[in-house]
């Protein structure tokens, strides 16, 4: 997992604060959920960082990260 969070130029800050403190947490496919947050990178754009969680286990386990720019697809007004 570390592989791809650095393949696709996520900085590890932006994991950590997203499993620490998610702006939002959406349910995804086969009961994992997906934890997301928005932010700012290096190149001004925003872009929302979903980490897609297994959190049925214990400890739960981080299946894949990745960053998109179709925000609107994946966010959920509250």
């Amino acid at each position: 997992m570390e592989n791809e969070r650095e393949r696709r130029s996520i900085p590890r800050k932006f994991l950590e604060s997203v499993l620490r403190n998610p702006q939002q947490i959406v349910e995804d496919k086969e009961g994992k959920k997906a934890y997301q947050s928005q932010f700012e990178f290096e190149n001004g754009k925003i872009y929302l960082v979903r980490a897609i969680v297994a959190d049925n286990t214990k400890p739960a386990i981080v299946v894949t990260v990745y960053r998109t720019s179709q925000i609107a697809r994946y966010w959920r007004e509250q």
